[in-house]
């Protein structure tokens, strides 16, 4: 039924209310007619409005996901719906720009090929940087637009370069996930903008990410820029978690209604980099919040992971000396235990690490040998305690340190602590 039909009949429906039931109180035919065209416009907004609503998908249907991958072991270190379908938004960009990386490396293209603007792309909504038909960007240039300013008409610009037509590239672009396994993925334009076929999740966006790191690492600096100027015009990312989070190397944000907030970020903290994935986020900052705390978490794993092995390592070690040692033999105390120091204990982590790092680099030739430990301990009325405390220096130095430490003022405490504790470290 036609839209013009169905607002014909929700016309008609007063004046059949009319002939069919005594309205009371209505002793004037003309007031029932000044009514009568009230409800005609009333309805015709509902039947408005039920059309828009089911025409355009607003952002409460987005499906929340999120997704943290380690890039060198392929571990997961986070996932909740992470194969779910959903809109990828601009995030789409960045298998518009493994395509134009592949040419370039192909020789199809160089850094400073011009691009030209059709009149398709000249009309694609924004975010763009509003280019006119006939006109010209660079690789370089539209590399730059891309991942900076998310720029839609450049988008259409590189999909028409590289595939004829948008449509013919979007089938390049489905048929390259699937090489990537990317199974759950299919996209319909180069941009990310609405299309209800166009849909991608959590898991293969990670591994699209993955790919451009290892297969293109070359053009990998370019996703950690946060300005360019294009024809004297100076565009900034507003990727916030790229400018304050960090370690954070790039990636890439998207919204379209339907998406809501989405957010790839690649971090890389002591060698270690994750990479991140989020669809669904309410607002732009409750998903950079919420991007930055699953990264925490992650890289807090990673870092006790570490000292736990340290630790099994060293445990093995002793195991094989106590089995090489004669029978007999007295053993040392010190090598049954961790030795340390307790230098403070505060209400926030943040002046429990600034201390621990100011006495570390200032003894460093006495300390070196240690490790910076912020362990809590969870106090009454539901407070944690957070101890500063240097790890690993054996019983001596321990006692040396406290020695020097309490000359200059500095409360000190040394430490006994069994192997098998769990140290939270920085």
């Amino acid at each position: 039924m036609s839209l013009i039909r169905v607002s014909n009949l929700f016309i008609e429906l007063p004046t059949f209310f009319y002939h069919n039931w005594k309205l009371k109180g209505q002793s004037n035919p003309h007031n029932f007619l000044v009514d009568n065209r009230k409800i005609s416009i009333f309805f015709c907004g509902l039947v408005f409005i039920t059309f828009t609503l089911l025409a355009f998908p607003s952002v409460c249907n987005a499906k929340y996901a999120s997704f943290v991958i380690d890039s060198g072991s392929g571990q997961v270190r986070h996932s909740v719906n992470a194969n779910t379908r959903n809109y990828p938004a601009s995030l789409t960009k960045l298998m518009t720009l493994y395509l134009l990386f592949e040419a370039i490396e192909k020789k199809k293209f160089n850094l400073n090929s011009q691009l030209k603007v059709s009149y398709r792309a000249s009309n694609q909504p924004a975010s763009r940087l509003g280019l006119k038909r006939g006109q010209t960007i660079t690789v370089q240039e539209a590399i730059h637009a891309l991942i900076i300013k998310s720029a839609n008409d450049v988008a259409t610009v590189v999909a028409e370069a590289l595939g004829g037509n948008e449509r013919r590239f979007a089938l390049l672009m489905t048929a390259k996930a699937r090489k990537l396994g990317m199974s759950r993925t299919i996209f319909r334009n180069a941009s990310g903008l609405s299309h209800r076929g166009q849909m991608s999740t959590a898991k293969d966006m990670a591994k699209l990410t993955l790919h451009l790191i290892n297969q293109y690492p070359k053009y990998y600096h370019y996703f950690s820029k946060k300005v360019f100027t294009f024809r004297g015009k100076r565009y900034r990312t507003h990727n916030k978690v790229l400018r304050y989070f960090p370690g954070a190397e790039g990636m890439k944000t998207g919204y379209i209604r339907a998406s809501g907030f989405n957010l790839i970020t690649t971090t890389k903290r002591n060698g270690h980099r994750l990479v991140g994935v989020i669809f669904g986020g309410n607002t732009a900052r409750a998903r950079d919040r919420h991007m930055k705390n699953l990264l925490n978490r992650a890289y807090a794993k990673v870092q006790t992971e570490k000292l736990l092995d340290i630790s099994n390592k060293t445990k093995r070690a002793n195991e094989n000396s106590r089995a090489l040692a004669p029978r007999g033999g007295k053993t040392d105390p010190s090598t049954k235990s961790i030795w340390g120091i307790q230098i403070g204990a505060f209400y926030t982590r943040k002046p429990a690490m600034k201390l621990a790092k100011s006495l570390f680099r200032k003894h460093a030739n006495l300390l070196n040998d240690g490790q910076i430990s912020i362990m809590p301990i969870r106090k009454s009325r539901n407070r944690t305690l957070y101890r500063a405390r240097i790890l690993g220096i054996g019983m001596r130095t321990a006692y040396r340190a406290c020695r020097i430490l309490k000359r200059q003022q500095q409360a000190c405490m040394p430490l006994r602590l069994p192997k098998t504790i769990q140290i939270a470290s920085r």
